[in-house]
């Protein structure tokens, strides 16, 4: 999966999202995320940017998430943005260790 950085704080996750800015995609087909879903909030509505939901997972997917465990919610998250599922597990792992995971993608 291409666009996708992982980082260790804001800071770091501003920095990228700036430079995916540059590179052409809007705030829109940014996406932030971080184990703790608290720390995703935060950020995604500090800088600016858009969660993932039903526009990028369909329905189906997004209520599915409320019965997942928050690993396999953000794996599936992950994927709906293009990420294999052997990436997904490995931006998972990422997470688990606090870093925070941007990813830029035209899905809509």
């Amino acid at each position: 999966m291409e666009n996708v950085k992982v980082v260790e704080n804001g800071v770091e996750a501003r920095r990228e999202i700036e430079r995916f800015v540059s590179q052409g995609f809007t705030k829109d087909e940014i996406y932030l995320l971080a184990h703790d879903e608290k720390r995703s909030e935060d950020l995604t509505d500090n800088l600016d940017i858009n969660d993932i939901g039903i526009g990028e997972q369909g329905v189906f997917e997004s209520m599915a998430n409320i019965f997942r465990t928050r690993g396999d919610e953000l794996r599936a998250k992950l994927e709906s943005l293009g990420a294999s599922n052997a990436e997904a597990e490995q931006y998972e792992k990422e997470l688990d260790l606090g870093k925070v995971v941007v990813v830029a993608s035209k899905v809509n």
